[in-house]
């Protein structure tokens, strides 16, 4: 082999270390998921088995189980299968868990049985952190992504889709029953009595098909979005970012804080829009973070009246732009932003200098709109920028003085969305690199929120790895 360096023989007698512990350095990241979870209560925390039962076959302890998927997570590991393999070969799980070796089974049901408790083991993991003084910081950023689901699209049903499906149905039907027609019209050959055969088999599969889809119609109708899905029955069709696009998935929530871009907070929901989701989000950070006043950012998704009144009243400051939806800007006149509220006379001034007077207050949708106009509109020489209406009408909620403070503040710090965007898109990028840009490996919405707590539990322990290291980390935690 020349100058190459070479293996040692196989044959080779080798005397390894007496014990596991000599493989196990100080400084490895085995240790610091050891600590860590050997620091739980976990009888507090909700997981079942903690007590051993009198009778029956002998069960493994959820501390071991627990090691062994936070070091699999921790290592990309996440299937069962994979970690009973890890099990039997890699020493460093060897010495986690005294070596034992479960089975896939036994390793897959402690996470079916246990993710409350594994959301909250994540949760005490964060309030390690704050202990150890690395979530000083009173600001996070939040938004929302979609992840894929084990559910394939066309496993999905839309009302909309199932038209569709229909529609391709009816339109082979008519041409199989076309072709009939043409072989009825022909000599009979043994090919064309073939022929004919397949052509009836096949429309009678497309009349299955859409008894199945009437049959499928009727569970959509019961179903509170009108929409179904046959593998994961939880799992949902969200739009992406993307024109066009789309995913049947689940919309996982965070909230990051702004310091060391450490997971404070975070939720899987199915439902798509992001639009009810900003207070309850900002609600769980600030209990994380244990503060009085929280600053939260969040891109325009956000943007609702009522979510950032329930803010306000929590405390919690939030900064978002304001969606651009006039229908009045997109046509190029004057929008509600070009109108100035005059408090003291409670009026509005339009770009002409004209004091819009106010006229009356109504309820529309449980939100209290006050409406204000003035008579001039048809002299004015703006008029053809402003509406095409007999006069233009502004409309004003009763809390509008809330929006106009989260304008102020995004006016006041400009740099608020670059913010957002460095913060809390990092961690959605590198959660989805490690899961490998695939789908959850779990159904319905607990099992895939106890996934998501292993993924967020992995992310902030690499974090924090990453910026004390093994040996400080292993010392803050038994210190």
């Amino acid at each position: 082999m020349g100058r190459f360096v070479c293996g040692s023989d196989r044959d080779q007698v080798t005397l390894f270390p007496p014990c596991l512990q000599d493989w196990i350095e100080e400084d490895n990241p085995v240790r610091v998921i050891d600590a860590f979870v050997d620091a739980l209560d976990l009888g507090s925390l909700g997981f079942e088995g903690v007590e051993a039962a009198a009778t029956g076959r002998p069960s493994y302890h959820p501390f071991a189980l627990l090691k062994l998927y936070v070091y699999g997570y921790l290592n990309r590991v996440p299937s069962s299968r994979r970690l009973e393999r890890e099990a039997g070969r890699n020493v460093e799980v060897m010495w986690l868990t005294g070596r034992l070796s479960p089975d896939h089974k036994t390793i897959a049901e402690f996470r079916r049985r246990n993710g409350k408790a594994i959301g909250r083991v994540c949760a005490r993991f964060v309030s390690l952190c704050r202990e150890m003084g690395l979530l000083t910081g009173t600001r996070v950023a939040i938004d929302g992504s979609k992840f894929k689901a084990v559910n394939n699209r066309d496993r999905n049903f839309t009302k909309a889709k199932l038209e569709r499906r229909r529609e391709q149905i009816e339109e082979s039907v008519s041409r199989y029953l076309a072709q009939l027609d043409t072989a009825d019209r022909q000599e009979p050959t043994p090919e064309l009595a073939a022929k004919v055969v397949r052509l009836k088999e096949k429309i009678a599969r497309l009349g299955q098909e859409m008894e199945r889809l009437a049959g499928l119609e009727a569970q959509m109708a019961a179903a509170p979005d009108r929409q179904i899905s046959l593998t994961d029955p939880d799992a949902r069709s969200m739009a992406t970012s993307g024109r066009g696009s789309g995913m049947v998935g689940y919309n996982v929530q965070m909230a990051v804080e702004s310091g060391h871009h450490l997971i404070v907070a975070h939720e899987v929901t199915n439902v798509g829009s992001d639009r009810a989701q900003l207070s309850g989000m900002a609600e769980k950070a600030r209990q994380a973070l244990q503060v009085d006043r929280l600053d939260a950012v969040a891109d325009r998704g956000y943007y609702s009246g009522e979510e950032i009144l329930a803010c306000e009243n929590a405390g919690i400051a939030v900064t978002l732009p304001r969606p651009m939806t006039s229908g009045a800007k997109a046509a190029g006149r004057f929008g509600k932003e070009d109108f100035l509220y005059i408090r003291e006379e409670n009026a509005y001034r339009c770009p002409a200098g004209e004091m819009l007077a106010y006229r009356y207050t109504t309820v529309e949708n449980g939100l209290t709109l006050s409406r204000y106009w003035t008579n001039a509109c048809q002299t004015c020489p703006l008029k053809a920028d402003c509406t095409t209406g007999k006069e233009r009408r502004v409309t004003r909620w009763e809390h509008e003085d809330v929006l106009e403070n989260v304008q102020r503040r995004l006016d006041a710090d400009p740099q608020a969305m670059q913010v957002r965007r460095e913060t809390v898109e990092h961690p959605f990028g590198t959660l989805k690199a490690r899961m490998g840009a695939t789908h959850f490996l779990t159904r319905t919405l607990p099992r895939v929120s106890a996934e998501m707590a292993f993924h967020v539990l992995a992310y902030n322990l690499t974090r924090v790895l990453n910026i004390m290291g093994s040996r400080k980390l292993l010392a803050a935690m038994t210190g």
